[in-house]
C-alpha cells in the first residue's frame, strides 16, 4: 500500500531528464524563428513602409500586374494611371514594388 522509500527517491530525481526532452524542441523553435519568422517580419516591415512612402508621380506595380503611375495619394487608397486618361483607385497596401520614385528637386540658390 504504501511507496518504499526506494521508489519515493527514485521518482524525484526524473526533473532533469524532463527538461532535456524539450531541448530538441527549444532548438527546433529558434531554427525556424531565425530562418523563417524573423526574415518574413522584416520584408513585411519593408513593404509597410514603402507603401507609407508612396507620393504622386512614383511608378508602381501592383500586386496584380497592372503597372501605373500614381495620380493622387489619400489614406488607404490610390489613384492609379495605367494609361492615358485612365485611373483605377487601387488599395495601397496591393503595391507590390514601386518601380521609379519621384525625387525632390534641390533648391537652386
Amino acid at each position: 500500500m504504501f511507496a518504499t522509500p526506494a521508489y519515493a527517491q527514485a521518482a524525484g530525481g526524473s526533473g532533469g531528464a524532463a527538461f532535456a526532452q524539450f531541448i530538441p524542441l527549444i532548438l527546433i523553435f529558434a531554427i525556424m524563428y531565425f530562418l523563417m519568422i524573423r526574415p518574413q517580419q522584416k520584408r513585411a516591415k519593408q513593404h509597410r513602409e514603402m507603401v507609407a512612402a508612396l507620393k504622386k508621380g512614383d511608378q508602381v506595380v501592383t500586386q496584380g500586374g497592372l503597372i501605373g503611375k500614381v495620380a493622387s495619394a489619400r489614406d488607404d487608397e490610390l489613384e492609379v494611371e495605367i494609361a492615358q486618361g485612365v485611373r483605377v483607385r487601387v488599395v495601397r497596401s496591393t503595391i507590390a514594388q514601386v518601380i521609379t520614385a519621384t525625387t525632390p528637386v534641390a533648391a537652386n540658390n
